[in-house]
């Protein structure tokens, strides 16, 4: 089914903060020169690519001065929110490509601003991490954690609203892999989390449209895709790959699915890691599937 011709915003985010693999940071060119731009403009959508936010060097940061790179992942996040907050109030549907995941925290947190949003959260693990809890204090496994209101204090008050979405907004799709504080967040807050077995038991048709189904109360819906969701064979260059995952027809009904019911209203496509992998296969994949989130259809 055709999409509605969008206003699209393209904003690269080559955050390698939140994880210790390096790589990540160079994922939104390589998204690029895949032909993201090319490829959505041959839908009929307008494409205007406002280029990258800018990240402090790596190299250049003491992570004795700052552990983990929580102050500088916080700045980094409020630039991020500033431009994604101002993107939805032009009526854009902004995608965010990354980078790691730990960009989410930023985009997710201008985006609401704009309304209560639902967020799909489609991912090989929960990012329900805390730094309490987090087997490697890498802070891009605790994203949605952040957004739920839990976690460090300068990331869980970005933008002087906590939290940024409520638990009965969420809903994790294509699960493998949860850490034991994660599993109690998930229970304790009582998060609608689709696993892996859930589509191997039901089929992907029957679990995405009971994930949308369960977000049809919000008014805008937010998409954080992450590259792992897919198994490591068909997507080799992402930084934390766990077998088992969605095959590329799962993943590319899923993003059909939500096509079909023209509610996306912004996007995180992220761990694109060229680095690892095969010639950019795993960019080429990034962008067949936002092809899919944004219309392209079989017939």
């Amino acid at each position: 089914m055709p999409v509605p011709p969008r206003d699209i915003h393209v904003i690269g985010v080559p955050l390698d903060l939140g994880q210790s693999l390096r790589g990540v940071d160079i994922g939104p060119g390589a998204v690029r020169y895949a032909g993201l731009g090319p490829a959505l403009r041959a839908l009929g959508h307008t494409v205007t690519d406002l280029g990258d936010i800018e990240i402090p060097k790596r190299d250049q940061l003491d992570p004795e001065q700052d552990p983990a790179f929580a102050k500088a992942i916080a700045e980094v996040s409020a630039k991020l929110c500033t431009q994604a907050e101002a993107s939805v109030a032009t009526g854009a549907t902004p995608i965010f490509v990354g980078g790691d995941h730990a960009m989410s925290i930023g985009s997710v947190s201008g985006v609401t601003a704009a309304g209560r949003t639902g967020i799909l959260w489609i991912d090989a693990h929960g990012d329900l991490n805390t730094p309490e809890s987090s087997p490697s204090g890498n802070i891009h496994g605790m994203p949605l954690a952040t957004l739920l209101g839990t976690g460090l204090p300068d990331l869980v008050q970005l933008g002087g609203r906590t939290p940024k979405v409520l638990p009965e907004d969420v809903v994790l799709l294509a699960i493998r892999e949860l850490d034991p504080g994660e599993r109690a967040m998930a229970l304790e807050l009582g998060l609608k989390v689709l696993t892996m077995r859930d589509i191997d038991e039901r089929g992907i048709a029957k679990v995405v449209r009971e994930a949308l189904d369960h977000l049809g109360h919000t008014e805008r819906l937010h998409v954080s895709l992450d590259l792992d969701s897919l198994d490591p064979s068909i997507v080799p260059g992402v930084g934390t790959p766990v077998p088992g995952g969605l095959t590329y027809r799962e993943a590319q009904l899923i993003c059909e699915t939500i096509a079909d019911s023209e509610r996306m209203t912004s996007l995180d496509l992220v761990e694109v890691n060229p680095l690892i992998g095969d010639h950019n296969r795993t960019a080429e994949v990034a962008v067949r599937l936002a092809e899919s989130l944004f219309g392209k259809a079989i017939l």
